[in-house]
C-alpha cells in the first residue's frame, strides 16, 4: 500500500516539477520581483510624418506597482464631510526619482545635416505619493 501511495504522489507532482524545471532561465530576477523598476524601450523620433530625418534611442521608463492602502476614515474626517468621506486611501505610484537627458542623432538622407535632439529618460524609480496632475 505504501508503494501505491508513493507512485500516485509522484504522478500528481510530476507536472509541477516539470513546470519549474522547464521554466526559462533567461528571466531576470528584477522581472520576477514585485515593485517599481526601470524598463527599457526604443523610441524613434521623426522630423515629419514621412520620417525624412529620424533617429532611434533606447530610453527607460518606470513600470510596476507600489503598495497602497484604504482604511475607514477617522470620525472627525467623517463628521467634517457630513459622513460622505467614510474611506481614506493612501496611494503610492511608481514614478521617476532621477532622470537624465540623452541625445538622439537624427539622420537625414541625401547628405543633409544631421541634428541632435535631447529627450528625457528615467535613471531611477521609486514609489511615492500619487498626484493627479502627473497622470
Amino acid at each position: 500500500m505504501f508503494r501505491c501511495v508513493t507512485s500516485d504522489l509522484i504522478v500528481l507532482m510530476l507536472p509541477v516539477i516539470l513546470f519549474f524545471w522547464l521554466m526559462p532561465l533567461t528571466w531576470s530576477f528584477q522581472a520576477l520581483s514585485p515593485g517599481c523598476h526601470l524598463y527599457p524601450f526604443n523610441v524613434t523620433i521623426r522630423t515629419d510624418k514621412r520620417g525624412t530625418c529620424r533617429g532611434t534611442q533606447v530610453v527607460y521608463a518606470c513600470v510596476g506597482y507600489c503598495e497602497s492602502s484604504a482604511f475607514p476614515s477617522r470620525y472627525s474626517v467623517s463628521l467634517a464631510s457630513n459622513f460622505t468621506h467614510n474611506i481614506t486611501s493612501a496611494s503610492r505610484c511608481c514614478t521617476i526619482s532621477k532622470d537624465a537627458k540623452v541625445k538622439v542623432r537624427l539622420h537625414c538622407p541625401r547628405g543633409r545635416h544631421n541634428d541632435d535632439i535631447e529627450i528625457l529618460t528615467a535613471r531611477a524609480c521609486r514609489c511615492s505619493m500619487c498626484h493627479k496632475s502627473r497622470y
